[in-house]
């Protein structure tokens, strides 16, 4: 195939260029300072990959539309599906929505998650895409742009949510951060490193995933009302409601524990050894 990746000089866009150029596709980049232009591209290519920030995809995706037919394949690299893959099925295009849940600096796809929402697509053209991606090591689950947005709510934006919390709160309280460090054995480093890695990015990836996503502010109650649950347990005193509330999750949990615990135990121990 030929690909043209809209964005394709940011760190996504390059990442996914060398993915398809080692399976030996033809690649095409455009980018905001190119001479080849957004429509140019889709005019040209088999399939057009928009690789540009969360907010700036469905003008994108919009304003290339009339440049598609039906045997080409659209594609976007969005934390959000529902509303992009809408946009882009209004093209005549097959239309996969795709997620990787990883960032540009990873090293390899090697067991990272691709999430694929394919909506319009032949059976053998998704193969093509899974089979690309699964070379490279990656994870490839299938979803629909709803569910996948659902899950999104939790696995994005309550983690990021809670750990850009504990941020705000060890601000507030004014802790010395040097301090707090000598105090921290390696399993709590991993969880500071994690708040770290965030503040470490930009606000506008961070703000589309928690404001955009319709799911949010019901798993933002969810977590308000059990927030508000346990701190009355805690300021009371309730032990035996706090035994109750921690065996509930517990039980919720129990297929994952002794994964979780492997995993975690992996992580402090490299962590260990640097």
């Amino acid at each position: 195939m030929k690909i043209g990746i809209i964005g394709g000089y940011g760190g996504m866009g390059s990442l996914f260029a060398g993915v398809f150029t080692r399976a030996g596709h033809d690649v095409l980049r455009s980018g905001r300072r190119t001479a080849l232009t957004a429509s140019d591209l889709a005019a040209r290519c088999d399939c057009v990959m928009v690789s540009v920030p969360i907010r700036e995809t469905v003008a994108v995706i919009e304003a290339i539309a009339p440049d598609l037919h039906e045997e080409q394949v659209l594609c976007d690299l969005t934390s959000l599906k529902a509303e992009p893959v809408a946009a882009m099925l209004r093209s005549p295009a097959q239309v996969i929505g795709m997620h990787p849940l990883f960032g540009p600096q990873v090293s390899s796809l090697t067991n990272q998650t691709i999430i694929l929402t394919p909506a319009r697509c032949r059976e053998q053209t998704l193969a093509v895409f899974s089979e690309i991606f699964s070379r490279e090591g990656a994870l490839v689950t299938l979803s629909t742009p709803e569910e996948h947005d659902r899950m999104m709510a939790v696995v994005q934006a309550l983690t990021h949510f809670a750990t850009l919390a504990l941020a705000g709160t060890m601000r507030r309280t004014g802790v010395d951060l040097d301090r707090v460090l000598s105090f921290t054995s390696p399993v709590y480093r991993i969880e500071l490193a994690l708040i770290g890695r965030i503040l470490g990015q930009d606000a506008d990836l961070y703000g589309p995933i928690l404001m955009d996503n319709p799911h949010v502010p019901a798993v933002l109650d969810a977590l308000d009302a059990v927030a508000s649950d346990l701190r009355s347990m805690v300021e009371s005193g309730d032990a035996d409601g706090f035994r109750r509330f921690f065996s509930d999750q517990k039980a919720t949990f129990a297929p994952y524990v002794d994964r979780a615990t492997a995993e975690s135990n992996t992580l402090i121990e490299a962590l260990v050894k640097q």
